[in-house]
């Protein structure tokens, strides 16, 4: 299937922009590359004129302009998330032409899961604390987080979602000995693990030491992280958040870590982004934040190159794509 038009706006690094640049010239198809590109892949597409002469979008398009452009045969996100395009109308439009949508989940997938996995070792191993102390009195704190320390080993966890990132995590969770809990909608059966939907939710909130949040941002997911929700948590639980700041009530959040109730968050995903420096988040008690950083890696751009290439082989021969959503 050569002579292909792929239009994109998602802002490369210059090497893997030579790798994709590459990788589409050997194969005898064009590249359009958007004047208009996206600083990042939570950033969202501007309207480009370039994008009516391709077969395949690659980035952030312009959600009514993917659905109305007869040509597009496939729209693929460079990003997990794909809120804006978590709409009935996207779909039937590109159903009704054929067209297909992926996004990068296994991109972002293995940096998620291991960012979670930090998060929960450094509140085991008390480093936030040796690390304010180092860059603050640099008193010798051997008796405050020597015998305050804490393992993995056998705790439960519970995962808000088992999409890409929860299923890795829960490969990563696996040599701990614990038990790995997913709370799914709609379960499919081949989860590998303890599944509980709504009504089993509350129990599992209630054993679980770690309450890991990976959810996307949509209608059903909006602030699903409530006051009730902290409430059924086990007392000095933690929270952990690299799904969507969309999905946590944050005042309320705040509350259950002034009384103690929640024992301590990491906060990966916030709302809003970037978080104001007076926000309260930044000074609440056992809240630690990272700058939505945790599906980031050095080579990120290339890994992206390199998953979207693999995605055309497919499309060229006519295959399943990889991280297919419509």
């Amino acid at each position: 299937m050569a002579g292909l038009t792929i239009w994109t706006n998602h802002d490369f690094r210059p090497e893997a922009l030579a790798r994709l640049q590459a990788g589409l010239a050997a194969a005898g198809h064009r590249l359009l590359y958007s004047p208009k590109a996206t600083p990042h892949v939570l950033a969202a597409g501007r309207a480009d004129p370039l994008l009516a002469e391709a077969d395949i979008a690659y980035g952030q398009p312009v959600v009514e302009d993917a659905m109305r452009l007869p040509r597009l045969r496939w729209v693929a996100l460079s990003s997990a998330g794909y809120t804006r395009y978590d709409r009935d109308d996207f779909r039937a439009a590109l159903r009704a032409r054929g067209a297909v949508a992926t996004n990068a989940s296994q991109v972002f997938a293995d940096p998620c899961a291991h960012h979670l996995l930090a998060q929960m070792l450094a509140l085991a191993r008390n480093l936030p604390a040796q690390v304010l102390n180092q860059h603050g009195p640099r008193e010798w704190r051997y008796l405050e987080d020597r015998f305050t320390n804490g393992v993995l080993t056998g705790q439960c966890f519970l995962l808000l979602g088992y999409g890409a990132i929860g299923r890795r995590l829960a490969e990563l969770l696996q040599p701990f000995g614990g038990r790995i809990i997913a709370y799914r909608r709609r379960p499919t059966g081949d989860e590998g693990v303890e599944v509980v939907t709504d009504a089993g939710l509350p129990a599992a909130l209630a054993v679980a030491d770690h309450v890991c949040n990976v959810l996307p941002d949509s209608d059903a997911t909006k602030r699903f992280v409530n006051a009730a929700r902290l409430a059924q948590m086990k007392p000095g639980a933690r929270l952990y958040n690299v799904g969507r700041g969309e999905t946590v009530d944050q005042p309320a959040l705040i509350t259950a870590l002034e009384s103690g109730h929640v024992g301590a968050a990491y906060l990966d995903a916030l709302d809003p982004e970037p978080l104001p420096p007076d926000h309260p988040l930044w000074a609440a008690r056992n809240c630690h934040i990272t700058c939505h950083i945790g599906g980031g890696t050095r080579d990120q751009d290339d890994k992206l190159a390199r998953h979207f290439l693999d995605n055309l082989r497919r499309f060229e021969r006519g295959e399943t794509l990889v991280d297919r959503i419509v």
